[in-house]
C-alpha cells in the first residue's frame, strides 16, 4: 500500500535489549562419549525435563584442550535432550571460530558487579531541602508452587517447570516427580523424584514417608539398589545434597 507524501509509515519493527533467563552448560571434556554418557546418567529418566529450553555451552574450563573438538556432534546430542543450543561462551579462538561456523553465537561473559565507590564524608548543608524517600525495591514474583491433589499412578510424571512441587497423596511405585525447586509429597514417595531438575544444589526431597525407587538433586541421583537406613525407610524424611553426596535424614515432626 503507498503511503502518501508528508504522512509517517508505522514502523515495521522495533528493537529492544532483552535480558533472558538460559540455561548454562559448563563443559569439564571435550570428550563426545563421555559427555553423551553423562547427559544419559543424568536426564535419561526425564525424557520430558527440557522442551527446547535455550541453551548456552560454557568452554571456559575447556579452553585449554589440545586437538579438535566435535561442536557440531555436541549440539546434535544436546538436542536428542530436546536442549536447544544457542550459543558458546569462554572458548579459545579455534573453538569460538568453529562454533560460529556451527551456527551458535558467541555469548557475552557474566559482568562482573562493579565495587561500591568510597563514600567521602561531607558537612551538612542547611539550605538543601530534605531528600525525597527512596522507593521500595520492587520484588521479582517467585515462580508458583505447582500443586497435586490426587496420588499418582505407575507411568504419571508431573513436572513443576520453574518451581517447587507439593504432592498431597501418594506417589506410587512407577510414578515419577520432577521439579526445578524442591519436593514435597504428603504421603508415602515410592516412585521416583528429581529434585533441582535443572542445577538447583539447594533444592530437597521431602515425605511423610519415604520409600523412592530413585531420587535425585541436580544430577546426584541414589536408587534403590542402595537400601535406605532404617531410621528413615518409610518414615518422615528429606534428601539433601551435601558436597555432591546425597543426605537422607529422619524429620522431626
Amino acid at each position: 500500500m503507498a503511503v502518501a507524501p508528508g504522512t509517517h509509515a508505522p514502523p515495521v519493527f522495533d528493537l529492544k535489549s532483552a535480558s533472558l533467563t538460559l540455561v548454562t552448560l559448563v563443559l569439564r571434556t571435550t570428550d563426545l562419549d563421555d559427555i553423551g554418557a553423562e547427559l544419559e546418567r543424568r536426564f535419561g529418566n526425564a525424557p520430558q525435563l527440557f522442551d527446547r529450553d535455550p541453551l548456552v555451552i560454557d568452554l571456559s574450563a575447556v579452553a585449554g584442550a589440545v586437538g579438535s573438538f566435535d561442536i557440531e556432534g555436541l549440539v546434535g546430542l544436546l538436542k536428542r535432550y530436546k536442549l536447544l543450543p544457542l550459543a558458546v561462551r569462554g572458548g579459545n579462538a579455534t573453538q569460538t571460530e568453529v562454533a560460529l561456523a556451527a551456527g551458535l553465537a558467541e555469548a557475552p561473559q557474566d559482568v562482573a558487579p562493579q565495587p561500591p565507590r568510597p563514600v567521602v564524608a561531607a558537612a551538612p548543608r542547611t539550605d538543601m531541602p530534605a531528600p525525597a524517600p527512596a522507593p521500595a525495591p520492587v520484588l521479582e514474583p517467585r515462580s508458583a508452587t505447582l500443586i497435586v491433589d490426587k496420588p499418582l499412578r505407575s507411568g504419571q510424571q508431573v513436572y513443576a517447570r520453574g518451581g517447587d512441587l507439593v504432592v498431597m497423596a501418594a506417589v506410587n511405585f512407577g510414578a515419577e516427580v520432577i521439579a526445578d525447586g524442591s519436593i514435597h509429597v504428603y504421603g508415602p514417595l515410592r516412585g521416583r523424584a528429581i529434585a533441582g531438575a535443572k542445577g538447583n544444589a539447594d533444592a530437597r526431597i521431602f515425605s511423610t514417608c519415604m520409600e523412592p525407587q530413585l531420587v535425585s538433586i541436580a544430577g546426584t541421583y541414589r536408587t534403590t539398589d542402595t537400601a535406605l537406613p532404617a531410621d528413615v525407610l518409610g518414615k518422615p524424611a528429606q534428601v539433601r545434597l551435601e558436597d555432591d553426596t546425597l543426605v537422607v535424614e529422619a524429620l522431626k515432626l
